[in-house]
């Protein structure tokens, strides 16, 4: 119970750190997947399957979620950094 009690912080740490390593692997893979469909959204506007209207309008969502990851990933840096 005392080594419990000494080494709290230490657990609290490591539990902290391992969230946001999950977070982070999870955002990661969304990122990569956001990536992916703006490729693939290029591709089919190069080859003539879609409207330049529509090209337009899916790469703004697909940038404007790829922004949001991105300012997600700072603030969750920010938030580990000032917990040090």
């Amino acid at each position: 119970m005392v080594l419990r009690l000494l080494f709290a912080p230490i657990t609290g740490l490591a539990w902290i750190a391992e969230q946001i390593q999950e977070r982070a692997d999870t955002e990661l893979d969304d990122k990569e997947n956001l990536h992916k469909r703006l490729l693939t959204l290029q591709l089919a506007f190069d080859m003539g399957d879609i409207s330049e209207e529509d090209f337009e309008e899916q790469e703004e969502e697909l940038l404007l979620a790829i922004q949001a990851l991105d300012d997600e990933q700072r603030r969750l840096a920010a938030e580990a950094s000032d917990s040090e």
